[in-house]
């Protein structure tokens, strides 16, 4: 998406300067990997500033300020919000102070045992699954429908298979589509990160440290929290990985459709991924339909 607002350290100190002066001779940098939905900076050695990037990700920030402490305990550290900050300048939405976590993403980091990994992401998001979710936000815009009907993407995935045709087995892509819609989470709703991908996945000496970036975060089908089963796990790791969380075969089948989804889309040009990205998608794309053969 493109940006239509400049979003740099230079902003960011004016909005700390104006709205949290307590902190305005703190030292202000962007963070090495920022994300894709928020801009990220370090705010001295233990804060870092989050900035949605566009208007629709601004239904992020007070969801997460409202639910996160509240996720709590989890096996694993997550975001603490600090400090909610308003327009300012020029920038048009709310934006987040954080405490910082640390950790290297998981995108880029050596990691020392996949399948150790595998069984400590499990655990976290058994974990998750566990915590009352009375009250908690709906599916929907904020969340990108994630926790929510496949459904919501079956034009949009369609037209990409169709758009892909002769590139794909078309067949066999609307097969595990068709069958993904076929069913439907009917135990009471749970609670669901909505983004559990390598680049939120923080490592430290090798092992899973943190989790970050909840701006996705709702209750119900916990399926869209299952497609790193195929985006990063492989072999042992992924017998782990699906040993650990004990859900039902129903539960994977929408697992495969979320992640058909996402990589069709990027595969068809229906959105502006980032590079790495783009790179695996179709390695992705032709693993599963591999496997659905």
């Amino acid at each position: 998406m493109q940006e239509t607002v400049v979003i740099d350290a230079l902003l960011v100190r004016r909005l700390i300067a104006s709205q949290f002066p307590k902190w305005k001779e703190l030292s202000i940098d962007p963070v090495a990997m920022s994300g894709w939905d928020n801009r990220t900076f370090h705010l001295g050695n233990d804060m870092s500033v989050r900035l949605p990037s566009a208007a629709e990700y601004e239904l992020q920030v007070e969801k997460e300020h409202l639910w996160l402490p509240k996720l709590a305990p989890l096996p694993l550290p997550i975001p603490v919000p600090l400090a909610m900050g308003k327009p300012e300048y020029g920038y048009p939405w709310k934006w987040s102070i954080y405490r910082w976590l640390e950790g290297e993403s998981a995108a880029s980091a050596p990691i020392d045992g996949l399948a150790e990994f595998a069984a400590d992401l499990a655990n976290f998001l058994t974990a998750l699954h566990r915590i009352d979710s009375t009250g908690g936000p709906a599916p929907g815009l904020h969340s990108f429908y994630r926790g929510g009907s496949l459904s919501v993407y079956d034009t949009e995935t369609r037209g990409a298979i169709a758009s892909l045709k002769g590139k794909i087995d078309a067949k066999a892509a609307t097969e595990i589509w068709e069958k993904a819609l076929s069913t439907s989470w009917k135990k009471p709703p749970v609670w669901v990160h909505g983004d559990i991908s390598a680049g939120n996945l923080l490592v430290k000496a090798g092992k899973l440290c943190a989790v970050i970036d909840f701006g996705q975060l709702a209750v119900g089908d916990p399926a869209c929290d299952l497609a790193i089963y195929w985006t990063l796990f492989h072999g042992k790791s992924r017998g782990v990985f699906q040993e650990r969380l004990s859900l039902d075969q129903e539960t994977w089948a929408r697992a495969l459709g979320w992640v058909l989804w996402k990589n069709l889309i990027v595969a068809a040009g229906f959105t502006n991924p980032n590079n790495s990205e783009s790179k695996k998608c179709w390695r992705i794309i032709h693993e599963v339909l591999n496997e659905h053969i």
